[in-house]
């Protein structure tokens, strides 16, 4: 399996990345990003391309994946609705779109969204809406499979750490806390490694449904175990 990889360099796209490069089943990895990620690999090649919005320039090298691990996001902490949509929703659908055309109908896509997301559009909640918006633009595109990922808490692994200063120091505050949460709370707490790990599984194998929850890619992993 040949993947894209958006969002390499944030905790979840790190994640991903190392579950990826062990993974046996997966042959090469491209990854796509305004800076490289500081790894070498065989497996690994890298674009860096600075206008997110406009892929005209490389969208000939993005043929030829089977699949497309996208984990770009930002926090809406702050932003109004428009500055949100354009980071989150224009983004994310230039991305894809440029990916359609050049593997319609053999590419998997996989979006990592978020647990809360109001697949209606309509709810009062800002980045809810707007996460809602962008799966089901998603879902409509030409792509042999999509999946919108909805995890809950995501427990950094292996040493990954999140991108920004202010997510590192709330991790180095909540991180404590997980053991408790994994026993309390099953349903809505993953680690990076599971998710990668899952995100591989539906990419190879698909899933029942196309908007899986934290309990949801639980069930893949469990599904792997003999």
């Amino acid at each position: 399996m040949n993947v894209i990889l958006f969002g390499a360099t944030g905790m979840v796209g790190q994640g991903v990345l190392r579950e990826c490069l062990l993974d046996p089943e997966v042959e090469s990895v491209l990854t796509i990003g305004r800076r490289g990620t500081g790894r070498q690999h065989e497996k690994l090649r890298e674009i860096v391309h600075q206008d997110f919005y406009d892929f005209s320039a490389i969208e000939s090298q993005l043929a030829g994946y089977d699949a497309c691990f996208f984990c770009l996001g930002v926090s809406s902490a702050g932003m109004k609705e428009d500055e949100y949509r354009r980071l989150t929703y224009d983004i994310t659908l230039a991305a894809a779109q440029a990916l359609a055309r050049q593997n319609p109908g053999t590419m998997t896509f996989l979006y990592i969204s978020g647990m809360g997301t109001d697949s209606t559009e309509t709810g009062r909640t800002m980045w809810a809406r707007v996460k809602g918006q962008t799966e089901n633009a998603l879902l409509r595109l030409p792509f042999k499979a999509a999946y919108m990922l909805r995890p809950g808490y995501i427990q950094p692994l292996h040493g990954i750490t999140p991108a920004t200063k202010w997510m590192r120091v709330l991790y180095a505050v909540m991180g404590p806390f997980y053991p408790v949460w994994k026993t309390l709370f099953p349903k809505y707490v993953t680690t990076t490694e599971q998710l990668g790990r899952a995100m591989i599984h539906v990419a190879r194998y698909g899933a029942p449904r196309p908007i899986l929850e934290n309990q949801d890619l639980a069930a893949v992993l469990r599904s792997e175990t003999p």
